[in-house]
């Protein structure tokens, strides 16, 4: 059932900001876009986190007559905007599975008598029929299809119920929708307008740039203790968020930051939903608190004080990483993006991809955002030119806050260096794992492995003596990362040359590594 048009004057916008928001102005595209849905038109939007995304369908769901009806994809997302929704007077609700028969049917009745204005709903309770049917029989002022890149395989949080929310426009063809998400490149947000038929969409796109946020990327060797001196140097009492890839390691890290003293409350899916949820509100609700968690947490997370995201591991993707990161700073001051990587990282998530049930097209797109976020950390340039470069986006000179601008890379020849471990890993018949081969050209005494294989013969044995075990690690980091080896993912994480290792050991081009920074080797 279609609602309808009470006011379509931007003036009572702004009015509704300034009395219900508490905003003196709207901010970026805002404007323009709720203008475009009070005149009933679809829009596709990308906004950074911290934009003001959720203001653009909250806004105009409460200018017209009828309920709008909000998809997202998460529980906890849902339940957070809601509380806020209602802390502001605004008669906002739910639908999940969280709750008993009798509160669906009281929130389905609200709906039914003109009570609510939003309605969160996951897009798999969305597309029941029964949902459906409740629907038809009420006002409807518009959809909102949030963290709208769940609809693409090309994204990094692909959800197949995403593709089916195109009916919406078959069954309410004149009900304005919106998709909105913060991270997209041109692949992603073609196959948004294409999988939710937005063909005559008004499209706005903000600039992905955070100017606020410094960006810096570190060699994950002693990772723990270089988090613990960013900590003590940067943030010794502000709240922030640490991403792990494992619930053990969440668990293990939590742990010892709260040895050191500080309020660090662990949040992964294998928690008890009370827990997560008491932790979540902790942390949303007091000051200095520190969330180690992994990637279950912060979608849509609405904390303004967030003065630092910590990475202990590689993320899947740069789109994963600029939606994670974008959750410091959305108050506007600055805040700080650090990460620690190591080879290990890209060996986990090769082979945790390798091991997923998804198809092999999905695989190989898995792969390349792998490559390209394992590219962005090994960059010598300005990090910020890359990040935004990746998203289509032009930033025509350095920006002067990232590691890179602040802190330039020195690089070295590595030539030979280089040859000395491709020729290592060609020696030993490509079978081998990078801590192996690094004993072989450090010339490790007395192993019993290298003496029984005759690897002490062989003519790479000892040859790399002059580095230690830490400076061969960043180089077979930056040789993988370059393309010149690749990994086993499938065994034991065995190193193989690649066809474009063949001129490099030919001696035909030659080669510059970045040099590790005091700070990523610290002790």
């Amino acid at each position: 059932m279609e609602g309808t048009l009470t006011d379509p004057g931007m003036e009572a916008a702004h009015e509704i900001l300034k009395r219900r928001f508490g905003y003196s102005n709207f901010r970026l595209n805002q404007g323009d876009i709720i203008n475009a849905l009070l005149a009933g038109r679809d829009v596709l939007t990308l906004m950074p986190t911290g934009g003001g995304k959720s203001l653009c369908y909250q806004i105009p769901a409460l200018l017209r007559n009828g309920a709008g009806v909000v998809v997202s994809p998460l529980i906890a997302l849902m339940q957070d905007q809601v509380n806020t929704l209602q802390q502001l007077g605004i008669r906002a609700a739910f639908l999940n599975s969280t709750q008993d028969t009798n509160t669906r049917q009281e929130i389905e009745t609200a709906l039914r008598r003109g009570e609510l204005d939003l309605l969160y709903l996951a897009p798999e309770r969305l597309l029941t029929e029964s949902t459906l049917r409740l629907l038809d029989d009420v006002p409807l002022t518009l959809f909102a299809i949030d963290e709208a890149h769940c609809v693409s395989q090309w994204g990094h949080d692909f959800r197949p119920e995403y593709q089916q929310l195109s009916m919406l426009h078959k069954r309410y063809p004149n009900v304005p929708r919106i998709a909105l998400t913060a991270t997209a490149d041109a692949r992603t947000r073609q196959e948004i307008i294409e999988q939710l038929d937005l063909h005559e969409s008004a499209v706005f796109i903000n600039s992905f740039d955070r100017p606020n946020i410094r960006y810096s990327q570190n060699e994950g060797q002693n990772a723990r203790e270089q988090l613990w001196h960013f900590l003590e140097n940067e943030h010794p009492a502000d709240a922030g968020i640490v991403y792990c890839l494992s619930r053990k390691k969440v668990e293990a890290i939590a742990e010892w930051l709260q040895g050191k003293g500080r309020i660090a409350l662990p949040y992964h899916a294998g928690l008890p939903n009370e827990v997560r949820s008491e932790h979540q509100a902790r942390f949303l609700r007091e000051d200095g608190v520190i969330i180690v968690a992994t990637i279950a947490f912060g979608m849509g997370i609405d904390k303004p004080d967030v003065r630092f995201v910590a990475h202990l591991n590689l993320p899947k993707s740069i789109e994963a990483y600029y939606q994670e990161t974008g959750r410091a700073g959305r108050d506007g001051a600055a805040a700080n993006a650090w990460l620690a990587y190591g080879l290990q990282d890209v060996i986990t998530l090769r082979q945790m991809t390798h091991a997923s049930d998804a198809n092999e097209k999905y695989k190989q797109i898995t792969h390349h955002k792998l490559e390209a976020m394992l590219g962005l950390c090994e960059l010598t340039t300005c990090r910020r030119q890359a990040l935004l470069a990746y998203f289509d986006e032009q930033y025509d000179e350095p920006c002067g806050n990232c590691d890179n601008c602040l802190q330039p890379p020195q690089t070295w020849d590595a030539t030979v260096t280089a040859q000395k471990a491709l020729s290592c890993v060609y020696r030993t018949g490509q079978r081998f794992g990078v801590n192996y081969i690094i004993e072989i050209l450090t010339g490790k005494k007395n192993d019993e492995r290298i003496l029984r294989l005759g690897h002490d013969k062989i003519s790479t044995y000892g040859i790399g003596h002059d580095l230690s075990a830490t400076d061969w690690r960043g180089v077979f980091r930056q040789l993988i990362a370059r393309g010149y080896l690749s990994v086993d993912i499938e065994g034991y994480g065995a190193l193989h040359l690649t066809e474009a290792c063949r001129p490099l050991l030919r001696g035909e081009v030659e080669l510059a590594l970045r040099k590790l920074r005091k700070t990523e080797i610290r002790q």
